[in-house]
């Protein structure tokens, strides 16, 4: 891949001014071939065969930042979901499993290891079922491991059974995690669609189509889309604010190709894709919100927010496809809330709410993202929020997905920090009226007649 002289000043720019960066670079690494009848030694084999293939990838990772003066945020790893793992040893719990991923992704240096993970959209293995009871004391007792459960499919419907045990999981997680604000849910997400390739977490996982190693790259830049929206002015029409945005997005994804190819070169791996995905920090000036603002709304979540959002993530997904042959993973708009500086006062002067978030995320990459509810919030009406956001994705053939933390001891509209790229939460308001009889109902939802195109 060559670039011309001027796409290397408008890069430079890009960094230095508008905080173009790769968000991360993600190696995902199979591990069906560490299965074993014995846990101890499943957990041998986890912990070798990361330490192996994964030693490397922070040292490449920031040679390649250092060589081309790209930054590159996180260095993390992706796995097979656990739960195939773990079948033939037949344990009841799999928390050995996420301690020796844990140990592993310590010592190759990672931000994050993803992977602890189950599909059960038609219904449970016993190891599935093992996986789940695990999750809570997984990521109370583990610092880099993250975990993600799909629970629906368009072709097989939602698994509603499976929503309410996740419900439990996800209320058990923040009471372990309570010291920290419930912290650990901020590792834990569900999914309807999930993808294979997904190089973000919580919910990065290696599929079983995905070869034996894979270097799968995730760019950002809400920064460099908002810069050039900006240049714009506020005369343009629409249809110029789009094009800017494609060709901004075409730019960002060249940049992570070349990342991600060389990354995949010089660890003597394969190139998988770049997930073009304008993903938000709590940094000034890097937020989705303001790209929203800056097309045309008052403040996030006002009427035409979700317009918005979709032509935003259209023309993202257009210029991506255009810039690579490789694109995959989520691609599109994030708007993890405590995650986005905009967002966040946007929910602080109440023009966000959680039902608005669930329209928008209907146009966008994912779902509802960050989320922070309070600690007693219902079990049936966190039922009720992911079964509505798993009916999205369903209906719509789309991924969508549910990140929610309960804060023990906080009410709405009080204020959780969390730090670093997590930022900071106000917790909301979910409503007075819930669900109880569809949480007690249990069984599933069937797949809708979109399901039916073969």
């Amino acid at each position: 891949m060559s670039f011309s002289d001027q796409e290397i000043l408008e890069t430079l720019r890009m960094v230095e001014l508008e905080t173009l960066d790769v968000r991360t670079t993600t190696l995902g690494i199979n591990l069906l071939d560490c299965a074993d009848p014995d846990l101890e030694s499943a957990c041998e084999k986890v912990y070798t065969k990361i330490l192996h293939h994964g030693k490397d990838l922070v040292r490449t990772a920031e040679s390649i930042a250092s060589d081309y003066g790209v930054p590159i945020v996180n260095k993390r790893i992706a796995v097979t979901p656990i739960s195939l793992i773990a079948g033939p040893s037949g344990a009841d719990s799999l928390v050995p499993l996420a301690k020796a991923m844990d140990a592993a992704a310590e010592e190759v240096g990672v931000d994050f290891i993803g992977g602890f993970t189950a599909y059960v959209h038609k219904g449970f293995t016993r190891a599935d079922e093992a996986l789940f009871r695990s999750i809570p004391e997984a990521l109370a007792a583990t610092k880099r491991v993250c975990s993600s459960v799909s629970l629906g499919t368009t072709k097989a419907g939602i698994n509603m059974d499976a929503v309410v045990q996740f419900t439990d999981i996800v209320l058990d997680t923040a009471e372990r995690t309570k010291a920290d604000g419930g912290l650990g849910c901020a590792k834990l997400v569900c999914f309807m669609n999930p993808v294979e390739d997904n190089p973000f977490v919580a919910g990065a996982h290696i599929g079983i189509g995905e070869p034996e190693t894979v270097i799968n790259v995730g760019v950002s830049g809400p920064g460099v889309v908002r810069s050039a929206i900006e240049r714009l002015g506020p005369d343009a029409d629409l249809l110029a604010v789009y094009e800017v945005i494609k060709r901004t997005a075409f730019k960002i994804t060249r940049v992570g190709e070349l990342v991600g190819r060389e990354a995949a070169r010089r660890l003597g791996t394969t190139f998988g894709i770049v997930d073009v995905s304008l993903a938000p920090t709590p940094a000034q000036g890097d937020s989705i919100s303001d790209i929203l603002e800056l097309i045309g709304v008052d403040r996030t979540g006002a009427p035409g927010t979700t317009v918005a959002l979709a032509m935003l993530t259209d023309a993202v997904k257009k210029g991506g496809a255009m810039a690579s042959s490789s694109v995959g993973g989520l691609s599109g708009a994030f708007i993890p809330v405590s995650e986005d500086m905009g967002m966040i006062a946007a929910v602080r002067d109440e023009a966000l709410s959680l039902a608005k978030l669930e329209a928008m995320s209907a146009v966008c990459s994912v779902g509802l993202d960050m989320i922070a509810v309070p600690g007693d919030t219902p079990a049936a009406t966190i039922t009720g929020i992911i079964a509505d956001e798993l009916a999205i994705g369903m209906v719509n053939t789309k991924t969508t997905a549910v990140r929610m933390i309960p804060v023990p001891g906080k009410g709405p509209g009080e204020t959780v920090e969390w730090g670093g790229l997590l930022g900071t939460a106000i917790v909301q308001d979910p409503g007075r009226f819930s669900c109880s009889l569809l949480h007690a109902r249990g069984g599933r939802v069937p797949a809708p007649l979109q399901s039916y195109k073969n």
